[in-house]
């Protein structure tokens, strides 16, 4: 079951921003502001196009690579992964989807999907035609914005994740991957101090473009660090005390680097 708590507050700003800026002040409220949008958008669809819905549950395929595309898809609860093939057959997770984000966007150029999304917990998905979505923006410019931001939101995403992957080591890229999963918990209104991850370490490794050993050190680290903390359970549910001790982590995982520039 998904249940909502208060939310915490954490440094905005994408990857190296947050990992070489000076510290600003903290908008205590900025992920409550978040949160009451994804539900003013959500609100807004339903009312506007009173999409078809669909309870999915782990391992669920919403839709796969090569399939015609002509459905847009808005995660209202769960979580997905993307998932590519690459020319060698392997299975690479491509992004992580979070309440609020919007699956098949992918589509729209080519006509087809690119890549499996698949529901990595029990959620719920809102099916959206693309051609009457279109045709409902003619009528109600409000749609046209939330489209237009949620297309500008994914791309963003998409080149923060690479400069993640291009510019960090790799105890600093699990740490920001633990950072933005808790910061999209927050946006969606739900606990961000207690997580618990829906991708094994080999998922995580390959999200992150390195081996399982590397993303088990990495935890380890942080949890000696006393940055995170390994529920009594198992290994896969995480406490964060403090998020903005993770951007902490970060930072010190660069400073070699940056003294040498």
């Amino acid at each position: 079951m998904l249940t909502t708590a208060p939310v915490s507050s954490r440094p905005p700003g994408p990857v190296i921003a947050s990992c070489l800026a000076n510290s600003t002040p903290v908008d205590e409220h900025a992920d409550l502001r978040a949160s009451r949008h994804v539900a003013d958008t959500l609100k807004l669809l339903q009312d506007r196009l009173a999409p078809r819905r669909r309870l999915v549950h782990a391992g669920d395929v919403v839709y796969g690579a090569g399939e015609r595309f002509s459905t847009l898809y808005v995660l209202n609860a769960g979580f997905f992964k993307m998932v590519n093939l690459t020319a060698d057959g392997r299975e690479q997770v491509v992004s992580i989807k979070f309440r609020g984000d919007w699956l098949g966007f992918d589509g729209i150029a080519r006509g087809t999907y690119s890549c499996d999304a698949v529901a990595m917990d029990t959620g719920e998905v809102w099916m959206i035609r693309y051609d009457e979505l279109l045709a409902a923006c003619r009528d109600c410019p409000a749609l046209l914005d939330v489209l237009h931001e949620a297309m500008s939101r994914q791309i963003g995403r998409d080149r923060e994740s690479l400069m993640s992957l291009c510019t960090l080591p790799a105890d600093a890229r699990v740490a920001e991957f633990l950072r933005y999963w808790a910061d999209s918990l927050a946006r969606s209104g739900l606990r961000s101090d207690q997580i618990m991850l829906r991708m094994t370490r080999a998922e995580i490794g390959n999200y992150l473009g390195m081996t399982l050993e590397t993303v088990s050190r990495a935890l380890s680290k942080l949890a000696r660090d006393q940055v995170i903390r390994f529920a009594e359970k198992g290994r896969r549910e995480i406490r964060i005390p403090d998020v903005g001790a993770l951007s902490s982590f970060v930072q010190r995982c660069l400073v070699p680097v940056t003294t040498l520039q």
